[in-house]
């Protein structure tokens, strides 16, 4: 990294102020860009990817790229999508084998706000639905839980009078083995108390704050866990933002990211249950650039690669009129985000109704809606379509360059990769053995030049696409790639045809 600074100073104190207040700046962020690369500091230990998907947002595979780069792409603004249009920030989307469901905050009274009252506030919030087939076209059903309200005729409430519950209530698929019908569905929410007159007066009447863990067998029909909260209110400093757990496969833990005050900022911290009511002590993230705000953790497993899981958070500009946008971070698990990109994700937009007071949130829910593109959903409705695994790719212009892995130890019989090139471009494919000698069949003029675009597209030598004899041997993947884009990887057994 090179960095160019001109300062101006008065004193020779002040110079020197400046420049440790820069050095400190620096070496923070570059340990947070540098996160995952800490997992390759030894090149010669091997990599267990088994038939695990790869994605380039993180450095885990990546040894060396020479004449290619890392590169962030940005989502695209799709049109607006029809009802639900969110009241609240914190909008969950999940989705079943046959339909997607949406979840939003709406309030009894229109246009409430706390500083009208704050025990009225959030007595009015209440946990509105909604559902579709494609994530676009969206109804509102009525689901006879509550009587009919005038503020919501089409009586599309799930869950209404638990008070702080719903300011910020977020369900999710519980995936953990034997989990009973029941309890299919989980999901947390509340608030915590501030330490004054007003909210001490009201914790007083109403119990503590925290999240509190409710449970369902369908998604709409609701009840407690647990009467207490199971993540105690001492720990969030407010919990004031969508604070989302999950089933983790690869970490056999119920896992919630949720907001935390960490030296006076907004950021994140993280907690683990075995059995979704007792929690271990948490643990601050490592994740927020020095005077950063992150709002929301926006953190959950990627459903084409759950071991990998993806954060959207909300960085928040305070004193540009607490103008948000999101940005892409991810982690394996662990008190660490990895932060390759410290640039946003998505921006505010154009024309002054992004730039609005916290305008912009993503929802929980990153989901397929065709065969080749994934959507995101933000507040307001809006949607943002981005590639099949696309946050991230490894990029080559024309002049061609190369990317080499780590070692790699795998499952499978063929390698499947998720690509594009342009109409000039092409992507070779070396495999290397430990010491980095091309292996006889797989060199790189063995490799059956790839062009085109494809989401999953085998990998063929001369001798075919058959890496049997090579699954479980330590191997390094070398790529020669020109006017190309590689967004991820796996091994497999037999899956595909040879395109």
């Amino acid at each position: 990294m090179r960095v160019n600074l001109t300062v101006t100073t008065k004193t020779k104190s002040k110079h020197l102020s400046t420049f440790f207040v820069v050095a400190i700046w620096l070496a923070l962020a570059t340990g947070l860009v540098l996160s995952a690369r800490t997992w390759a500091d030894d090149t010669s230990k091997v990599i267990d990817i088994g038939s695990k998907r790869e994605l380039f947002v993180d450095r885990l595979i990546v040894d060396e790229l020479n004449g290619t780069s890392l590169k962030l792409h940005t989502p695209q603004l799709m049109p607006p999508v029809s009802p639900p249009r969110p009241h609240g920030h914190y909008a969950t989307v999940l989705k079943t084998a046959d339909k997607f469901q949406f979840y939003y905050r709406g309030d009894t009274k229109p246009g409430n706000h706390w500083k009208q009252g704050w025990e009225q506030y959030h007595d009015g919030e209440v946990t509105l639905y909604a559902e579709s087939k494609d994530a676009i076209r969206w109804s509102l059903p009525k689901v006879g839980i509550y009587d009919d309200h005038p503020t919501f005729p089409r009586g599309n409430v799930v869950l209404m009078n638990e008070f702080l519950v719903n300011h910020n209530f977020t369900p999710f698929i519980d995936t953990k083995p034997g989990v009973p019908d029941a309890e299919r569905y989980k999901g947390l929410g509340g608030l915590a108390y501030q330490p004054h007159k007003e909210h001490l007066e009201v914790r007083t009447r109403r119990g503590p704050g925290g999240l509190k863990a409710f449970v369902s067998p369908d998604g709409i029909h609701w009840k407690k866990l647990s009467e207490e909260p199971v993540i105690p209110e001492a720990w969030g400093k407010y919990f004031d933002s969508q604070n989302y757990a999950f089933w983790s496969e690869s970490e056999q833990n119920y896992v919630c990211y949720f907001r935390r005050f960490i030296n006076g900022y907004r950021g994140i911290a993280r907690t683990t249950s075995k059995d979704f009511i007792t929690w271990t002590p948490f643990v601050e993230m490592k994740a927020n650039l020095p005077n950063e705000h992150l709002y929301t953790p926006c953190t959950q497993p990627y459903y084409r690669a759950p071991h990998i899981y993806i954060a959207l958070p909300t960085r928040f500009m305070a004193n540009r009129g607490s103008a948000t946008d999101i940005l892409l971070m991810s982690t394996r698990g662990g008190d660490r985000f990895d932060r390759e990109f410290t640039q946003s994700f998505i921006r505010p937009g154009i024309g002054d109704k992004g730039w609005a007071n916290r305008a912009n949130y993503a929802a929980i829910g990153i989901h397929q809606t065709s065969a080749t593109e994934m959507s995101l959903f933000l507040t307001g409705g809006r949607r943002y379509s981005l590639r099949i695994d696309g946050f991230v790719s490894v990029n080559s212009p024309l002049t061609s360059g190369e990317f080499t892995t780590r070692l790699l130890k795998f499952t499978g019989t063929q390698l499947e990769i998720n690509y594009s090139t342009s109409a000039a471009g092409k992507i070779l494919v070396e495999l290397q053995d430990e010491d980095g000698k091309p292996i006889p069949g797989f060199k790189l003029n063995d490799c059956v030049p790839i062009y085109g675009d494809h989401i999953a597209r085998l990998v063929e030598w001369n001798g075919g696409a058959d890496l049997g004899k090579l699954s479980g041997k330590p191997i390094r993947l070398r790529f020669e790639m020109s006017d190309a884009d590689l967004y991820s990887l796996r091994f497999q057994d037999n899956v595909l045809e040879v395109r």
